[in-house]
């Protein structure tokens, strides 16, 4: 039994030995349907898997892709009314204990929203940002994985709303460039696109992967390097990518106005490379 909100009740079994509840001891993905067919599928897979043996979660045998994307598809075509949707698969440890559990064996939960786009659109409103000085992103392996540890993201968002911005960019504990709230983060210079390295600590990104091909493919110069914060306030263009937006641009950072040209080109590539 416990006292939930004032109230004695009944234990439920979706929180009893859920660590990801308790200790943030959990993995997910954020994924995207388009047209009942799951985007970028392989990756997100493997990215889930690689995961779950950072975090030292036992992989049963049957978790499959093949086991996964049934089961995905089955929770879509009960919800989306269009065959789009926004789809969270979460894997959590579950098991009795405290830090320590007693052993490391994991259940997991999907859930899912319809969305009414059938495409990745870009914003046609003024988007504006600026950096998040409160708190920092460690530079090591458990910050590039998409865990439920993720207090920083929350409180910058607070702050983003509390100072009217329409998201924030986060530091490295080097102080250097490492990725919007949800999203990784894009620089354009002179033609060339520049992103925070995966050394910076920033989110193995599913889209983020996708962009690096897609420029590689069209022969678009693509960096992968440290960043400086005052590099963005230089740049021509800067947008941020993440698995369910596509692609977003920032019209506006510290009053510097920004265009949009070479980041609708990608997104018309990347909904091309969508379709296929």
């Amino acid at each position: 039994m416990i006292n939930f909100n004032g109230q004695l009740t009944e234990q439920s079994y979706q929180i009893e030995n859920n660590r990801g509840f308790f200790y943030g001891d959990s993995v997910f993905e954020s994924i995207r349907i388009i047209d009942g067919k799951i985007c970028f599928w392989e990756d997100h897979y493997f990215r889930l898997i690689s995961s779950m043996r950072i975090l030292r979660i036992d992989i049963p045998d049957h978790f499959t892709p093949d086991f996964f994307e049934e089961n995905i598809m089955r929770l879509h075509n009960v919800i989306s009314n269009n065959d789009c949707s926004r789809v969270r698969l979460s894997v959590f440890r579950n098991s009795a204990g405290k830090y320590r559990p007693l052993s490391n064996e994991c259940k997991f939960l999907i859930s899912c929203e319809n969305l009414k786009s059938k495409k990745f659109t870009i914003n046609q409103r003024n988007y504006k940002v600026d950096i998040f000085k409160e708190y920092y992103i460690d530079k090591q392996l458990i910050s590039s994985i998409k865990s439920n540890n993720k207090i920083i993201n929350v409180i910058a968002s607070i702050y983003a709303k509390e100072n009217l911005l329409d998201n924030c960019i986060l530091l490295n504990n080097d102080k250097m460039v490492c990725e919007f709230i949800n999203a990784n983060l894009f620089l354009i210079k002179d033609g060339c696109f520049l992103t925070p390295d995966l050394k910076s600590g920033c989110l193995n990104g599913v889209m983020r992967k996708n962009i690096i091909r897609i420029l590689k493919k069209n022969n678009i110069e693509i960096v992968e390097r440290s960043i400086h914060s005052y590099e963005l306030i230089d740049s021509d263009e800067i947008f941020g990518c993440n698995s369910i937006q596509g692609i977003f641009s920032i019209t506006e950072y510290r009053k510097n106005k920004l265009k949009s040209d070479l980041t609708n080109k990608i997104l018309s590539i990347l909904n091309d490379h969508v379709q296929l």
